[in-house]
């Protein structure tokens, strides 16, 4: 006589996975956990394990979100979660591309912007003058707000590009 029931190990080892799950969502921003639209007292127990300071109590807390977890469909919270990891990935690669691009256009203005240009397919104006002021600034300070000035400008544009 087989036992459909699921060993002891199988049923700690789908817990723990559950308790795994609700850690990842007390990570997320209010505005993240919004847009997965989750059971009501799971996030309630999202939002309290936030505040809890006390490792054990923290624990205990957790533990507690894996149980609701139980109770709910935990499909959508994994896409839903899978999804948000895609989008931070993709912004990891865009501020990376803008770092880039920055060493570049330091480095290389002139090549580098017309590159940057036929790159984008945008030949931004703000940011030749950006670059054209980096070329004349005498004080430090007024050059390392420009230096930052150029990166956020370039960001910008590979952020439009991305979307």
């Amino acid at each position: 006589m087989t036992d459909s029931k699921p060993s002891k190990s199988a049923r700690k080892r789908e817990h723990l996975a559950l308790q795994k799950l609700g850690e990842q969502l007390i990570a997320l921003t209010d505005s993240e956990l919004a847009a997965l639209s989750i059971d009501e007292r799971l996030l309630r127990a999202v939002q309290a394990a936030r505040s809890i300071k006390s490792h054990g109590a923290l624990r205990r807390q957790k533990q507690l979100i894996g149980k609701l977890m139980k109770s709910v469909d935990v499909e959508p919270i994994r896409l839903g979660l899978r999804l948000l990891q895609a989008d931070e990935i993709e912004n990891k690669k865009v501020f990376a591309a803008a770092e880039r691009w920055r060493d570049q256009l330091f480095k290389d203005r002139a090549s580098a912007f017309k590159a940057f240009s036929e790159a984008t397919g945008n030949s931004d104006d703000q940011l030749r003058e950006l670059l054209d002021d980096l070329n004349v600034v005498l004080d430090e300070r007024k050059e390392k707000s420009i230096r930052r000035q150029i990166f956020r400008r370039i960001h910008e544009i590979l952020v439009k590009i991305a979307k």
